[in-house]
């Protein structure tokens, strides 16, 4: 068989495993086979694509086959990965599984480019490697993160109440929720860890006088909040500080964590809520918005997945309940709970349009490849999200000498669907 029949043969091979309708298929020499209709297209720009995609069968070949160009995708991502992860994994698929992968033994071992791949010395989630970690995920370009985020910058879950309501709408929902979940008030001193691009300091000064102080290990997330503190004039309320939150002093009423859990790593988590726990004031109260493992039989993220390797270096999921076990011990009483995988999704749905949308800008501003492994983890975190393989929750938790108050009233807006009218812009 020659390199087009064997990958037509593959194709088939896959379609049979696969729960979800296929893309359709397009070889190096222009040909074409499957379902006309279909909302993406594969396409395999050279005879040894199918063999870069599928060997060794894992989800680091086939990223690296799509952002080095052995592959291509047109069309829907979320429609090809949506096929991707149905691949049915049960016994009476896997003779398909092993047909496929025989076949793809059968095609040149050629590829486009060769992988790319960045590697950290020293010890995972030391003070040094994190902030090189760190920075490799944040400091592509500001320019290139605003091709697919809202105004504010803000690189985390919104909050939706309705699946028709535009990023913006959503986000400063999510915004002022935190803020009224820790029942911020004039004059206290607030603490954002991981504080991004500056959106919820900036939103929690002007909408609740807050004396704000946010700390990154990103030194272009930190100019790009400095910048947006000075066009507010709240250079007298909010401080931007790039610092480790282990370096964390003083004395805050109310601390936020929001997207940054996920880079602490699951053997310093006592450090962290230990910190944290130490720099809270007497009766404070601690918001912690993270990404959890929804896996029990998969506790730790592999480092040689596609997303270990190209977007979160050392990355950490772990179920919620070990967080909450281990946020009491440092001396929190978890308060309340609210699970918002569903608005990840949806989060996510939006970015990648966007992306897509800005598709020549987020190149100009980065590289193909760049565009490539955004396109590809946010659409596939998009699918986790949606089916359950990962979960976004808000702790909510407490100096347990915090006074008790019944019932979630003071947790909610009187018209949830309006947030704070002079939120930043």
């Amino acid at each position: 068989m020659d390199p087009c029949a064997v990958s037509e043969a593959i194709y088939r091979q896959l379609t049979k495993l696969s729960q979800a309708p296929p893309p359709r298929l397009r070889l190096w020499n222009g040909s074409e086979t499957g379902p006309s209709g279909a909302k993406a297209t594969l396409v395999l720009t050279h005879p040894g694509a199918f063999r870069s995609m599928l060997l060794p069968p894992n989800d680091l070949s086939a990223g690296e086959a799509y952002v080095f160009d052995d592959i291509d995708i047109e069309g829907d991502m979320i429609a090809m990965l949506e096929f991707a992860a149905g691949l049915d994994q049960s016994a009476r698929s896997r003779l398909a599984a092993v047909k496929a992968l025989a076949l793809a033994r059968r095609l040149p071992a050629e590829t486009r480019r060769a992988p790319e791949r960045t590697r950290f010395g020293g010890k995972a989630h030391s003070k040094r490697r994190d902030r090189e970690t760190v920075r490799y995920h944040y400091d592509i370009g500001n320019e290139f993160f605003s091709t697919f985020l809202d105004a504010r910058m803000v690189y985390s879950c919104a909050h939706y109440l309705d699946d028709a309501e535009p990023l913006e709408v959503a986000q400063e929902r999510k915004l002022d929720l935190i803020c009224r979940k820790l029942e911020l008030a004039e004059s206290q001193r607030f603490l954002d860890v991981g504080c991004g691009w500056g959106g919820l300091v900036i939103h929690a000064a002007l909408n609740y006088g807050v004396h704000a102080t946010g700390i990154t290990l990103s030194p272009e997330q930190a100019q790009y909040a400095r910048i947006r503190v000075k066009e507010f004039h709240l250079e007298d309320r909010v401080e931007i500080l790039e610092l480790d939150y282990r370096d964390v002093s003083g004395s805050f009423d109310a601390i936020a964590s929001v997207g940054m859990f996920e880079h602490v790593g699951g053997e310093q988590l006592s450090t962290y809520f230990d910190k944290l726990r130490s720099v809270l004031a007497p009766g404070g109260q601690l918001l912690n918005h993270g990404i959890a493992n929804r896996n029990r039989d998969l506790r730790r993220s592999r480092s040689d997945s596609f997303v270990g390797r190209y977007v979160f270096p050392d990355g950490d999921l772990r179920p919620v309940e070990e967080s909450i076990e281990i946020a009491e011990r440092a001396g929190f009483e978890l308060r309340d709970v609210e699970a918002m995988r569903k608005s990840y999704a949806l989060t996510l749905r939006h970015w990648v349009d966007r992306l897509e949308k800005n598709r020549d800008l987020a190149i100009e501003y980065s590289t193909e490849q760049t565009y490539r492994v955004w396109r590809v983890y946010m659409a596939g975190c998009a699918i986790a999200f949606d089916q359950g393989a990962i979960g976004l929750y808000q702790l909510l938790l407490s100096d347990p000498s915090r006074p008790w108050q019944y019932g979630r009233a003071r947790l909610l807006a009187a018209d949830d669907q309006s947030p704070a009218a002079n939120s930043a812009t």
